[in-house]
């Protein structure tokens, strides 16, 4: 048997643990069989390479088979994921054994020219497995690779996605040049793994390759995916010292870098002095324009486009069309060109710019002139495109239209990274915090990997369903995944530690950030806030008279108008500290009467110091303002009931019921084991509700013990003073505690959610549980999170002032 060159043995795939049959044909093979004739024949229905074969007549071939042929793979490639890494190969047929034996005679050169051939079908393909078999063959031959043959290795992988294999084919080249190199970066590039793509291209000069045009291109492209402005200017020196400044993919490269940075100054100066533009450049040029929403200087580029002669062509056209979109011309930009109608019309050439700017051609129209366009696709068979369905998706998600979004996800031939991320982030920002965490599961069932906007979309939805198991495998995804660097990746982690209520690793993962911008600074602070770990919230300690100075000074010192949230917030100080007569006067002064938020302030702040009169004249506001909103009747209906009043009570629920509205049913939720489990109020269904009850008649018991009397106010029903207190034990705050307990780690933190406010009676029980059990317990209700530990709550203060 030939033996391997040195340098391939440590290339050895998986593959090669197949038994492979080299193909021999006649003198003078058909050309069909010069095609394949040096194919590995895998025991594989995907393989191409095997169809092939199989169609030529047996008796024009024969076949070499050898057990004990191929030596053992390298140890380190096993670690390469694979179709077939797990060793589970196809056996050989009892056909293969019986073949007869005639060793291959091909001219070295030819074999060498024949096998770059096929890869590079293969690459421009994206044929992976045939591209294995061809390497497996290229090692079992025995022939030593000349530099075409090793590039077209590396341009397989990482056209095919395999950038790992890519990688080690190129670390064993004897030597590396600028064509190897180039490939390896274009394949991280078109990965999305721009910063892989930066470094890369630093290794290859340390490594004494010096660059070509093409790789400057593609380490321009490596710095727009990562918006790397300063390593792009590295480049830009670059190509002007190495002379390739005028090249046309450099020029246009650099035009796209500046422009998707914002830096326009820059990308027109390095648009004019290159010697010719073509419809790439002048792409660019009005997508930086359109990015920054500069109107009349990206109009000033569309006359000079027409008068030049360039021809406006369906890319061009979309360039032009989502300017003036983003410009707020959307009108006009129909008027230029009718998008479905160029879809019809020129389908095939650009039906992904169609895409692209499809969604922010109709956004100002709303979803009336969408779902027109939607039918006009639908009308000329455009929907069963992947391009067009994503982009339908896209549109339906972000006008929240999630069930269109869902059925136009469905119809979907082959669902991409792209459209899992627009379906997993439309269910998020929409509340539906289980569906996106549902589809993100069914997304990497189907192989798909997620990138920094699929994660973060994910986490979001975590944070509101607060399920921290979920939460940190995500986070340990975004460190193996290399997104951990991304600022809008480590603002949501912060976000979901900190709605999760583990406060200190949001705090440890803030101050690991290597750069923080106004949303992670935002993201701690509120996280603080919603702990209680602020400056213990101006409101909470009552310093009203700090609060006004700080909004008076924001007015007159630093020229801030303030907006409707900081009134509610002056509001607010104010209502907690019991001055009313303040509180109406200032809503008269700055004309806030119809503003909802104002009023359930004030709604708010009357049901804590028990104000009927004008708890009324609110709740009358809201009723004309927001008739549909559950809160305003369930407050009122509870200034009633703590005074008494109970025909008043009836009256609101009356009231309630004829408009159609329905309280949201009040309950709490557990995460064990990675299971989340749901209590509500004297709810009996659970399956170990029996030792739930046990549970809580055990800490009745230790609790009365403890000098504990139930807070019978806070049940605001007319009901016996017995019943009251029964109904105060069955909470479903404490049916969830009562579980937790039980099924958790004494050393474990408890963890309670609650969707509405945890009841004052229920605040004292935590507390004196925590001190009972010596476990900490976390609660985190609509409105902050309450951090009991040793008999202590994190508001402190008396928690009918919170």
């Amino acid at each position: 048997m030939i033996g391997h060159p040195p340098v391939l043995r440590g290339l050895l795939l998986p593959i090669c643990q197949v038994r492979i049959c080299l193909v021999h044909f006649p003198n003078k093979p058909s050309p069909l069989q010069s095609s394949v004739s040096s194919f590995v024949r895998l025991k594989c229905s995907s393989c191409s390479a095997l169809k092939v074969i199989e169609s030529i007549p047996t008796n024009d071939l024969a076949f070499n088979t050898s057990p004990n042929m191929l030596s053992q793979p390298h140890e380190g490639f096993h670690r390469i994921p694979g179709k077939f890494s797990n060793g589970n190969w196809p056996r050989s047929t009892e056909n293969d054994k019986n073949v007869r034996s005639k060793p291959a005679n091909f001219d070295s050169k030819e074999s060498l020219r024949r096998y770059s051939v096929m890869l590079h079908r293969c690459s421009s393909k994206r044929y992976l497995n045939e591209g294995m078999a061809i390497h497996a063959q290229v090692i079992k031959s025995g022939i030593d690779p000349d530099s075409h043959l090793w590039v077209s290795l590396v341009n397989v992988y990482a056209k095919c996605g395999r950038l790992v294999c890519a990688r080690k084919v190129l670390d064993e080249m004897p030597e590396r040049d600028v064509v190897s190199w180039t490939a390896l970066i274009q394949g991280f590039v078109a990965e999305g793994y721009g910063l892989d793509g930066v470094s890369l291209f630093s290794e290859m000069k340390k490594d004494g390759v010096r660059p070509n045009e093409f790789t400057l291109a593609t380490g321009l492209k490596a710095c727009c995916v990562c918006l790397d402005l300063e390593f792009g200017k590295q480049l830009h020196a670059e190509a002007i010292k190495v002379g390739f400044y005028s090249d046309l993919f450099v020029g246009s490269a650099l035009v796209d870098l500046y422009g998707k940075y914002g830096a326009m100054e820059l990308a027109d100066r390095v648009f004019i002095c290159m010697p010719e533009q073509n419809a790439v450049s002048w792409n660019a040029l009005l997508s930086g324009y359109a990015q920054e929403g500069s109107l009349r200087e990206g109009q000033v580029v569309h006359s000079l486009a027409t008068k030049v002669g360039i021809e406006l062509d369906e890319f061009l056209g979309c360039s032009l069309v989502d300017m003036y979109s983003k410009c707020g011309l959307a009108v006009d930009a129909l008027k230029g060109e009718n998008l479905p109608s160029i879809a019809c019309r020129r389908f095939q050439a650009q039906h992904l710019h169609i895409c692209k700017h499809f969604k922010v051609l109709f956004k100002p129209h709303g979803c009336k002139v969408w779902k027109t366009n939607t039918c006009a696709c639908y009308q000329n068979s455009l929907d069963d495109n992947d391009f067009i369905g994503t982009a339908l998706v896209d549109m339906y998600a972000k006008t929240r239209l999630l069930e269109d979004a869902d059925v136009a996800f469905r119809r979907l031939t082959n669902r991409d990274l792209f459209s899992w991320t627009t379906i997993i982030t439309g269910y998020a920002q929409t509340g539906q915090a289980e569906k996106a965490v549902n589809c993100f599961s069914q997304m990497q069932r189907e192989g798909v990997k997620p990138n920094e906007f699929t994660l973060a979309g994910c986490l979001s939805a975590c944070s509101q369903l607060a399920t921290l198991d979920n939460g940190r495998q995500l986070h340990s995804m975004a460190i193996k995944c290399g997104h951990i660097g991304d600022l809008f990746v480590s603002s949501t982690i912060v976000d979901m530690y900190a709605k999760c209520g583990c406060i200190e690793d949001a705090d440890a993962t803030f101050e690991g950030l290597v750069s923080r911008d106004t949303i992670s600074w935002n993201t701690m602070i509120c996280g603080y806030s919603q702990h209680g770990l602020g400056r213990k919230l101006l409101k909470r300690l009552g310093r009203f008279e700090e609060g006004k100075e700080h909004f008076n000074s924001m007015i007159e010192v630093y020229k801030i108008n303030p907006t409707i949230e900081h009134y509610a917030c002056v509001v607010d100080i104010l209502g907690r500290a019991g001055r009313f007569n303040e509180v109406e006067r200032f809503i008269k002064a700055m004309k806030l009467t119809p503003k909802s938020t104002i009023w359930e302030t004030v709604l708010g702040a009357c049901k804590m110091h028990g104000n009927v009169e004008l708890g009324e004249r609110a709740a009358g506001k809201l009723f004309e303002i927001k008739p549909e909103e559950d809160s305003t009747y369930i407050l009122l209906s509870n200034i009633f009931a703590a005074k008494n009043r109970w025909d008043d009570v009836r009256k609101v629920r009356k009231l309630m019921s004829s408009q159609g509205v329905k309280k949201e049913p009040g309950c709490s939720w557990v995460e064990v084991d990675g299971q989340v489990h749901v209590f509500i109020s004297q709810d009996g269904s659970h399956p170990r509700i029996r030792d739930i009850c046990l549970k809580l008649e055990e800490l009745g018991q230790q609790l009365t013990s403890a000098g504990y009397t139930p807070e019978t106010g806070n049940v605001l029903h007319n009901i016996t003073e017995k019943e009251k207190k029964e109904h105060l034990q069955y909470h479903s705050e404490r049916l969830a505690l009562a579980f937790s307990l039980i099924n958790t780690n004494p050393l474990k933190t408890v963890r309670i959610l609650k969707n509405l406010r945890i009841c004052g009676d229920c605040h004292d029980v935590m507390k004196l549980v925590s001190d009972i059990t010596d476990r900490e317990i976390i609660v985190r209700d609509i409105k902050q999170f309450h951090h009991f530990k040793a008999g202590t709550c994190s508001c402190n203060v008396p928690y009918n002032l919170n």
